[in-house]
């Protein structure tokens, strides 16, 4: 049974959350605190983090920068709605994906089930496994350890949080290949109907501005006016 981990000081809308996931057949713990939140995420093992962001005694921005160097899981955070900045430092963080309040149970189940689904897929742990895949990608200075999860731009590491690497990976899988914001966020997040645009376009930047050696001129990831992004080798 998959766990997930709440951390919402509203306990009626946490209580809600837990008895619809409980209902998919997820095991579900409740945080009401921030506090609480960051000792369970720490301590305990879960497979996915539901963080509101706004949280007594630790909010939700420390929370995400506190546990993820330390925790490999989907992030969900939750937002107000329309807060599109707090939506991009959130994504800046580590959070994986965001939902706005408010939500429908039935959003928030499929959003917590693609996640899931995506994370195992791009772990090897869904159908493609068996398949055949090359350990290491290089275009130009940019290099990709697929099976480290590894980046390095000029034979040095940078820092990727996870969808970062998993945009990266995906694109310079794929050279000169234009993608749609709706294509990649299908593949990376694993989702069509839910979810923002937005989302594709703070990781593009945020991956621009750790490879590219003048993010505002890319010379790999660029921007195909009116269809989408291609990594160019």
């Amino acid at each position: 049974m998959r766990r997930i981990l709440i951390v919402e000081d509203d306990i009626a809308i946490a209580e809600i959350e837990r008895d619809f996931l409980q209902i998919e057949g997820f095991e579900v713990d409740i945080a009401t605190d921030g506090a609480e939140g960051y000792k369970k995420a720490l301590g305990e093992s879960y497979d996915l983090i539901l963080l509101d962001l706004m949280l007594p005694g630790m909010n939700g921005y420390e929370i995400c920068k506190g546990i993820r160097g330390e925790v490999d899981v989907p992030i969900l955070m939750v937002t107000a709605k329309g807060e599109d900045s707090d939506k991009i430092r959130g994504l800046g963080l580590g959070a994986d994906d965001y939902i706005s309040k408010p939500f429908s149970p039935t959003e928030l189940v499929a959003r917590v089930k693609a996640n899931l689904a995506q994370y195992d897929r791009l772990r090897g742990k869904g159908g493609d496994a068996g398949s055949k895949k090359p350990s290491e990608v290089r275009a130009g200075t940019v290099t990709v350890n697929l099976t480290a999860r590894r980046a390095l731009v000029n034979g040095t590491e940078v820092e990727l949080k996870n969808k970062e690497y998993e945009l990266l990976a995906f694109l310079i899988s794929n050279p000169d290949i234009v993608f749609s914001k709706e294509h990649l966020y299908e593949r990376i997040w694993g989702m069509d109907a839910f979810g923002d645009l937005k989302t594709v376009a703070v990781h593009v930047n945020r991956l621009r501005e750790k490879i590219e050696a003048d993010p505002q001129n890319p010379a790999h990831i660029q921007t195909v006016w009116g269809a989408g992004y291609r990594f160019k080798v």
